[in-house]
């Protein structure tokens, strides 16, 4: 028997947008009785309604969060980096979606709605559907969506018709893609273009995702401008200066250095301040403030101490949406905030306690053993904040360290962004 196809929204033309929407409706309805429907949702969507069913989410009722306050949601949009790219996203996305009878919504990290321009008549729809400023679209509010579901899966998704899991958004497409803080990989929130079904295009994500990119490449720019600044600072500085020593501004950006080998980046504790700290890549340092960053002096030269006197190691991927390792019991603990793709491979090293090739781990990841290159790569940076915790030939931590996985409640809750074979294998064996 042929395995049931997927509807291609790539190919959707004008005259079958209406059949799409149909046959959707009957895969959504299939899925949610326990049938096999006769075409299977897109992956992303699949395992969306699958996360939707786990967690409960009415699919027949729409059930709406309180909406921020005035002053709440002012004051969300004050401490949003996104508020520095608003020009670039006006630019490139209203007039077009105007004319399309689409709106522009932009979101942050937590789903909250924050802007929103466009058509005045698709914003009353919207209305209507409580998609308005200080609204909660999160997955775990509203089902399947073109905010929630990128913020969970950090990638750009459209979603059509009856993919959105709530059935009173049949009526809605939207098209969401994220946006990430390039000073430290950090989830902004989503830039996402939405209006009713008939408006529908297919190249409606590729242009979201790329003004999403538009607009890290305009972080990217800010940061670059931030880090000359503290380097005509710094470089004085260091000019009088004897020994080690290293300015870097506060997300650990090396701006300039002296007395030892350069660095991109280092990886900061949350509690950072000035006096003497200790960090995994220099070990004991003198710190001093700076304008934009600080100056770290290393206290003893050429003797960087590995941390291997640590004790235990919690990797904690217990939330769908952000994911810590925290190393605890030696002379200084600490909790370091993990990118999703840190967060698999850990997670894939916990559990192979024994140790993984870099062959091995390629196959985990990507289902292809060849891509060792990218495998090797990434690890290379999880030991610039691991050090001798990590060991190679094959990969896995330390023998004499304790590891522990806090693991979320629901399946469909581990590291739900991760497409990567045996993660998603993980996941079917919780549900088992």
């Amino acid at each position: 028997m042929n395995a049931p196809s997927t509807i291609d929204l790539a190919r959707l033309s004008a005259m079958d947008r209406a059949h799409a929407a149909l046959v959707l409706k009957g895969v959504r309805d299939a899925m949610l009785s326990g049938e096999r429907p006769r075409v299977l949702p897109r992956p992303v969507i699949g395992d969306s309604w699958g996360r939707m069913i786990l967690r409960g989410v009415d699919p027949d009722r729409d059930v709406r969060s309180r909406l921020l306050s005035e002053e709440e949601l002012e004051e969300r949009r004050r401490a949003s980096p996104l508020r520095e790219i608003l020009p670039v996203l006006r630019d490139a996305l209203v007039s077009v979606a105007d004319a399309a009878q689409h709106i522009v919504v932009v979101s942050d990290a937590d789903g909250r709605v924050l802007w929103r321009e466009g058509s005045a008549a698709v914003l009353r729809k919207a209305d209507s559907l409580g998609f308005e400023p200080g609204a909660d679209w999160s997955e775990e509010v509203v089902g399947t969506n073109g905010i929630g579901t990128p913020l969970v899966v950090r990638r750009p998704v459209q979603v059509f018709s009856a993919e959105h899991f709530v059935q009173t958004h049949h009526s809605w497409t939207c098209a969401g893609a994220p946006v990430t803080d390039p000073r430290d990989g950090r989830l902004l929130g989503v830039v996402d273009v939405s209006g009713p079904l008939r408006t529908i295009h297919p190249a409606t994500l590729a242009l979201v995702d790329s003004v999403a990119k538009l607009g890290e490449a305009r972080l990217r720019d800010r940061h670059v401008t931030a880090l000359d600044r503290l380097r005509a600072v710094a470089a004085p500085v260091l000019a009088r200066l004897d020994g080690r020593a290293l300015a870097v501004d506060v997300h650990g950006w090396t701006a300039a250095v002296t007395g030892m080998p350069p660095a991109d980046r280092l990886t900061l504790p949350k509690s950072f301040g000035a006096g003497r700290t200790w960090l995994p890549s220099l070990g004991p340092c003198l710190v001093e403030p700076l304008p934009g960053g600080w100056l770290l002096r290393p206290e003893d030269p050429g003797d960087v101490p590995r941390p291997v006197a640590a004790t235990r190691l919690v990797l904690d991927v217990s939330s769908p949406r952000r994911w810590t390792l925290s190393v605890l019991g030696g002379a200084h603990d600490w909790t370091h905030e993990l990118s999703p793709r840190h967060a698999e491979l850990l997670y894939l090293l916990c559990t192979y306690r024994t140790g993984r090739t870099a062959s091995g781990l390629a196959e985990d990841m990507f289902g292809d053993p060849a891509r060792t290159v990218t495998v090797r790569a990434e690890l290379s940076r999880v030991r610039r904040y691991l050090g001798g915790l990590l060991a190679h030939r094959p990969y896995r931590f330390h023998e004499d360290v304790d590891v522990d996985v806090i693991m979320p409640e629901r399946p469909a809750d581990l590291l739900p962004h991760s497409m990567a074979p045996a993660v998603r294998a993980a996941r079917r064996r919780m549900i088992l």
